[in-house]
């Protein structure tokens, strides 16, 4: 991938650094992952059904649709090829529900109330404004720290930082249910709206601190995620993380250089273990974080 300037969600330069409403009727009601057979065409008028659905209605040409399309094959390969070559090798799961997600569907300028479907699936991944200083990350960005996640069937994950919210609905083709917050209200109202439109009934949104995880799901969270650095990893995600759990943060100071993706896992006698994963650069996590001193 190729350095940008910093945003909230962007995981930047992963490949350059060093190891350390109703429901369509479509094939996204059905989790990609568990499908048997390939999934149904995805239509111009499925996209256009699904963004009025949500709040932003959007109006492409069948040319400008069928060019996205065209580009997704290219970008799927170069997904396959860059976890194969960072992870060993690319997690069906995972790859079946990056085929599954419309990524042009994620891409819309909240702020202004701006479609923009026709970035989707570029050559050069990198992340895309989508306003209120929020972004959807790049894709193989995305691919790597969902498959360093792990996520499998029956789990149950948490993400701090809805952002787009794509990357919620890609973990939603896999667990059984999906929990996203979001800290900026307009961008978190707007986004909650965009799930069901596509069938994705078990993503739960909500507009809060992620400092605090979300203490009111019963039973905690076999998965957490978090897309934006944070100072040290949060004590409630850590309380709120199933034993056998796993959390994937960027740790490092704002708006430096050196921030580190960590991996924790939590063992059945509740211990905490960590792991140096890759250097990356992440704007700051926000709200309670940044007035919290460490003891």
């Amino acid at each position: 991938m190729v350095p940008t300037a910093p945003t909230r969600r962007g995981l930047i330069a992963a490949a350059l650094v060093t190891p350390l409403a109703t429901p369509l009727a479509s094939p996204f009601v059905a989790r990609a992952a568990a499908a048997a057979e390939p999934p149904a065409a995805w239509t111009l008028a499925d996209y256009e059904a699904a963004m009025a659905a949500s709040g932003r209605p959007a109006h492409i040409s069948e040319a400008e649709f069928d060019a996205i399309q065209k580009r997704k094959p290219a970008a799927m390969a170069l997904i396959a090829s860059y976890l194969k070559s960072h992870l060993g090798a690319a997690d069906p799961a995972v790859m079946a529900a990056f085929q599954a997600v419309p990524r042009e569907y994620f891409h819309y300028i909240y702020s202004s109330h701006e479609p923009v479907p026709g970035e989707a699936y570029e050559a050069n991944p990198k992340p895309w404004a989508i306003g209120y200083g929020s972004a959807l990350s790049d894709y193989l960005g995305q691919a790597y720290m969902t498959q360093l996640l792990g996520p499998k069937p029956g789990m149950v994950s948490l993400e701090i930082g809805t952002g787009s919210g794509f990357q919620s609905a890609l973990l939603s083709r896999i667990v059984a249910q999906a929990y996203t917050i979001e800290i900026i209200a307009p961008l978190g109202n707007a986004v909650s709206r965009i799930f069901k439109p596509l069938g994705y009934d078990n993503v739960h949104t909500k507009v809060g601190d992620g400092y605090y995880g979300w203490p009111e799901v019963q039973g905690g969270f076999d998965l957490v995620i978090v897309t934006c650095a944070a100072r040290f990893a949060p004590p409630d995600l850590f309380a709120q993380l199933k034993p056998g759990g796993r959390m994937v943060i960027p740790i490092g100071q704002p708006f430096k250089r050196g921030q580190v993706l960590y991996v924790y896992t939590k063992d059945a006698q509740g211990r905490i273990h960590s792991r140096r994963d890759m250097g990356v650069f992440f704007i700051p996590m926000t709200g309670a974080i940044a007035q919290v001193k460490r003891s």
